[in-house]
C-alpha cells in the first residue's frame, strides 16, 4: 500500500496535545479507511505538523483526517519508508511515547541537509590509483563524523554524499570537522565542497526535502569549503544562545540576494548545459544582468569566470560519463554540450593533465 507524508499547518493556539488528540482521532476510525497511521511530527515553534500514513490513495487519506477531526492537509506526497527514516530517524511514534493514553510527540521534523562533494581537479596518470585511495580514506572519515555528530547519511553516490542532522549546530560543526579532513598537501588533486540548508520534507515538490537538498547541491557546486544560507547563521545561533558561528576561514555565509542569484544561476545552467550552442550571452540574457556585473558576481561568488564555470560544469559532468564507462568519447563530448571531440578532449587535459582516453585506459 502506498505511503504518503502529509504536511498540516497549525493555527495560532495549537500545542503538541492538540496534535497528538488529533493523531488518536485518525487512529481510531484509521480503519474504516483502509489507512494506517505510522507515526507524526510536530513543530510547535513552526506551526507545523506532518503525519506519515499508509493508505490506498490520497483521497482515503484526506477523508480519514476530515472525519477524525476536519483538519485537511495543505500537500500530500508519496514518500519511501527507508528515505524517511534516512532523513527523520523514524517510520514510528518514538519507544518513549508508546503504551501511554496519549502520544504526545514534540519533534520537528525540521532537518538541515548537507551535501559533500570530493571533486577531481586533476588526474594525472601516474597517480589515479593513489587518488582513488585517498577517496576511500576521505570517504570513510565523512562517514566517521557523521555519525560522530549525530548525522545520518541519506544518499552516498560516487564522490558526493548527502546528510540529514536534527540539529544545525551539528550539522556546522560537522561540516568544519569534514572539511578540516582535507590535507591539500597529501592530495592536491582533490577539492572538497560543502553546501548546507535546512528546511520541512513536505513543500510544493513532489520530493521529499526536495527544495532543501537543491539549495544544499546548489551551494556545493560553489568554489571550495563551506557554503551555507543566512537562515542557517540564524538558526546556528538560535540554538546557541545568539553566539556567532566559529570565524572558520572556510565558512561562507550568503546573504539573500546572493544565495538568489545562486539558485537562479544553478536551475538555468541544469536546464542548458548539454546544449552545444549555448553561450555566456545566454547566461545573461535569461539572467537578466549585464556581461560586466555576470561576470563581477561570478567572480565573487564562484570564483570563475562564466565562461569558465560552463566549461567546468560541463567537464565534470562528462568525468563522471567516463567513470561509468556508459559511452564513448565522441559521444560523452556531445552529451556534454562540446562542439566536437577534439575540442573536448583538449578542454578535458587542460582542466585534468590527462586525455580522456588516457583516463579510461588508466582507470
Amino acid at each position: 500500500m502506498p505511503l504518503f507524508l502529509d504536511l498540516h499547518e497549525l493555527p495560532e493556539g495549537i500545542t503538541a496535545q492538540h496534535v497528538a488528540e488529533m493523531h488518536q482521532a485518525d487512529l481510531d476510525i484509521e480503519h474504516e479507511y483502509n489507512c494506517r497511521g505510522l507515526t507524526y511530527w510536530c513543530d510547535e515553534i513552526r506551526k507545523t505538523a506532518f503525519c506519515l500514513i499508509e493508505a490506498p490513495n490520497k483521497q482515503a487519506l484526506i477523508d480519514l483526517h476530515e472525519n477524525a477531526h476536519g483538519a485537511i492537509p495543505t500537500r500530500i506526497i508519496e514518500v519511501n519508508d527507508t528515505i524517511v527514516e534516512s532523513f527523520l530517524g523514524r517510520i514510528e511514534d518514538p519507544e518513549k511515547s508508546k503504551n501511554v493514553s496519549l502520544n504526545i510527540i514534540n519533534d520537528p521534523a525540521f532537518r538541515t541537509l548537507m551535501v559533500v562533494k570530493m571533486k577531481t581537479i586533476a588526474l594525472r596518470s601516474t597517480e589515479i590509483n593513489i587518488l582513488k585511495a585517498a577517496i576511500r580514506g576521505y570517504t570513510t572519515s565523512i562517514k566517521g563524523l557523521a555519525s560522530n555528530y549525530n548525522g545520518s547519511i541519506v544518499k552516498q553516490e560516487a564522490n558526493t554524499f548527502l546528510i540529514s542532522f536534527a540539529s544545525v549546530t551539528d550539522a556546522i560543526h560537522c561540516g568544519i570537522k569534514i572539511n578540516k579532513s582535507y590535507n591539500i598537501t597529501v592530495t592536491p588533486d582533490l577539492e572538497f565542497n560543502i553546501g548546507i540548508s535546512a528546511g520541512t520534507p513536505v513543500t510544493k515538490k513532489d520530493s521529499i526535502f526536495e527544495d532543501t537538498i537543491k539549495t544544499s547541491n546548489y551551494l556545493s557546486d560553489l568554489s571550495s569549503g563551506i557554503h551555507i544560507t543566512s537562515i542557517l547563521k540564524d538558526l546556528y545561533e538560535g540554538e546557541n544562545q545568539n553566539t556567532p558561528i566559529s570565524q572558520d576561514s572556510s565558512i561562507t555565509i550568503l546573504n539573500k540576494a546572493d544565495e538568489d542569484f545562486i539558485m537562479q544561476l544553478m536551475a538555468y545552467t541544469e536546464k542548458i548545459w548539454s546544449h552545444t550552442s549555448t553561450s555566456v550571452n545566454d547566461f545573461e540574457e535569461n539572467l537578466g544582468y549585464s556581461k560586466s556585473k555576470l561576470y563581477r558576481t561570478m567572480m565573487n561568488l564562484i570564483g570563475k569566470s562564466p565562461n569558465m564555470f560552463l566549461r567546468d560544469y560541463r567537464l565534470n559532468n562528462a568525468l563522471k560519463l567516463l567513470e561509468k564507462q556508459s559511452s564513448n568519447i565522441s559521444e560523452i563530448a556531445y552529451q556534454t554540450g562540446f562542439s566536437s571531440p577534439a575540442y573536448f578532449s583538449k578542454c578535458f587535459n587542460t582542466k585534468y593533465g590527462i586525455l580522456p582516453s588516457n583516463f579510461i585506459f588508466n582507470k
